[in-house]
């Protein structure tokens, strides 16, 4: 009797040793598909103003009327720019996203929507997705002065005037990888894992 607890002690033993070596096995193989599958930022196009160099300072009026400064040192909260488009449906599913970060980080943040076009096409879409709590900016010379070819694109400036983070978002984690970035100190989370390797 004594003999077949010894046995079966020891065999159960030797599951958990093996229970052990396959869960660190597991744990590697998930440290390396991480390394190879990194978090994707917000996609860096070499256009326009650098990381780094102050943002251009503009005084635009948005569709409400009233009046939104655009970069310049002495801010006291950072400005995220959001581009965007009416007819553009990966900045439509962004909406929610926006609102959910101007929420959380509106200790610090202020979110601007901006875009060009058809005023009247604008506003209709401005008050159709009920968007009259965001500074929404119709101007052609911001778009320029931040050379935006695409959308949609998001440019954060920081208290101090200069360009913290940009690039092309389509989905929250591009759009929060901004401010990563800006946390870290570097241009882009690929430039980061870039340093890393």
């Amino acid at each position: 009797m004594i003999d077949a607890i010894v046995i079966s002690n020891v065999l159960l033993w030797a599951v958990v040793l093996v229970l052990m070596v396959t869960v660190l096995a597991l744990a590697r193989q998930i440290g390396i598909l991480y390394e190879r599958v990194a978090p994707m930022g917000a996609l860096m196009l070499d256009s326009g103003p650098k990381v780094g160099e102050a943002a251009p300072r503009l005084d635009i009026e948005s569709l409400s009327g009233s009046r939104v400064a655009i970069g310049g040192a002495g801010n006291s909260r950072s400005q995220l720019l959001f581009f965007l488009s009416p007819t553009c449906p990966v900045c439509k599913k962004l909406l929610p996203i926006l609102r959910s970060v101007r929420h959380s980080e509106r200790s610090w943040l202020d979110v601007v929507l901006a875009s060009d076009g058809e005023p009247a096409e604008h506003l209709a879409f401005y008050r159709s997705a009920k968007l009259t709590d965001f500074p929404y900016l119709l101007s052609a010379q911001l778009g320029m002065a931040l050379k935006v070819g695409r959308l949609p694109y998001a440019v954060l400036i920081g208290d101090d005037g200069r360009i913290r983070a940009k690039g092309l978002v389509n989905s929250r984690e591009q759009l929060e990888s901004l401010f990563t970035a800006k946390e870290l100190g570097v241009a882009s989370v690929q430039e980061f894992l870039d340093q890393r390797a």
